[in-house]
């Protein structure tokens, strides 16, 4: 079996690459990460109107152009060598995957034409202050009043959450525990009840908030799916957003990758290139497999989601888990290749130093996942 991609996936990839070349650079990355929204607006609207990336994944029936999950690797993989400063990931990653998964057909045509479009900024909720992955860190409540749910606690770690317009909020019914009782409700980032903050976070490529809902008042038709029975597909939403996260974090490795090579060849030392001397060469070669096969862990997981494979929760997890460890170790090896300069902020190193560390936990760090992938292999792990 050749995992590679067909013409027109090579195309896409192309395309976004050379646009981000010139729209994504280190000046506007910087420039995009000092706003308060944390990206462009005019650059998203170019995204959305013009290209339609926000709608690969979208089917023809909601507005989106219906391609596939390999073609979303290809894009998230280029944004992520680009760090692209922009709701992408939430909105089409986590959001759309949630309306996909567990949406009602109503609440699909009512939300995803706008994901689609670029008009819509979406993101979902589920992450609270213990940082559980699992069911059980889900404590916020959804308690039945009539015809009509009233949310109340507090998400944190919500990626683009402080600019979102719609919210995907994950909640359990009073008294229960685990994966028993959990709701998904889709509902609009205004309504009354809630409050949203900004994280300072150590990766200002990538905003994140805190969203605090106090007495929020939904209808009923927020309900996404069966009161109680939203854990299902909000773990399949999370396990395909990993997939798409593991094939950034590739793109993100492969830059530094790049970028050191490039360096090791123009920096002098002792009167020689420091990419002559053998340790740098031995460095730069354990970069070159690691982001290989990241990249072939992050290609399978990809294809897998596309073909609807059972094992999909296993291949995304082991994605997940050798994606991070690669690209912290990229972006670590990185610092130390260009020495003391790495870190300083004329250097762009740190800015992906930065981002594979927030890549690494977000959506569970690797002991998570292996935990994960034991689990799903029938392994005991206790």
């Amino acid at each position: 079996m050749r995992f590679a991609f067909n013409e027109e996936q090579t195309q896409l990839r192309d395309a976004a690459r050379s646009f981000l070349t010139d729209h994504s650079s280190s000046a506007q990355v910087r420039q995009a990460m000092d706003t308060e929204s944390g990206f462009d607006a005019d650059l998203w609207r170019r995204i959305g109107g013009e290209l339609g990336w926000p709608s690969v994944i979208v089917p023809e029936t909601y507005g989106g152009i219906g391609l596939g999950y390999v073609e979303l690797v290809a894009l998230m993989e280029e944004m992520g060598a680009a760090l692209l400063c922009a709701p992408f990931f939430s909105s089409v990653c986590l959001a759309a995957n949630a309306l996909l998964v567990g949406g009602t057909e109503e609440q699909k045509l009512a939300h995803l034409p706008g994901i689609a479009a670029g008009e819509t900024t979406g993101t979902v909720a589920f992450a609270e202050a213990s940082g559980r992955q699992d069911a059980s860190g889900i404590e916020a409540t959804a308690e039945r009043r009539d015809s009509a749910f009233v949310l109340n606690g507090t998400k944190t770690f919500v990626v683009d959450g402080h600019t979102a317009t719609l919210l995907v909020i994950a909640a359990r019914t009073p008294g229960t525990t685990g994966p028993d009782g959990i709701s998904l409700f889709v509902l609009p980032a205004d309504t009354p009840g809630i409050t949203r903050r900004r994280l300072p976070t150590m990766d200002q490529t990538r905003t994140q908030a805190e969203i605090d809902l106090r007495d929020v008042h939904v209808p009923e038709t927020a309900l996404m799916g069966d009161e109680g029975g939203g854990w299902a597909a909000l773990r399949r939403t999370l396990d395909l957003a990993t997939v798409a996260l593991a094939a950034e974090q590739v793109g993100g490795a492969q830059r530094c990758l790049d970028m050191t090579v490039q360096y090791a060849k123009e920096r002098v030392q002792f009167g020689r290139p420091i990419g002559s001397f053998q340790a740098i060469k031995h460095k730069c070669a354990d970069m070159l497999l690691l982001v290989e096969s990241a990249r072939s862990a992050s290609y399978y997981a990809g294809w897998a989601v596309s073909v609807d494979d059972p094992e999909v929760p296993v291949l995304a997890s082991l994605a997940k888990a050798y994606c991070s460890d690669a690209y912290f170790r990229c972006t670590a090896d990185s610092v130390q290749i260009h020495g003391g300069v790495g870190f300083t902020w004329e250097y762009d190193v740190h800015l992906y130093f930065k981002r594979a560390k927030s890549s690494a936990v977000l959506l569970g760090d690797a002991p998570h996942h292996r935990e994960l992938v034991a689990q799903g292999m029938g392994l005991d792990v206790a």
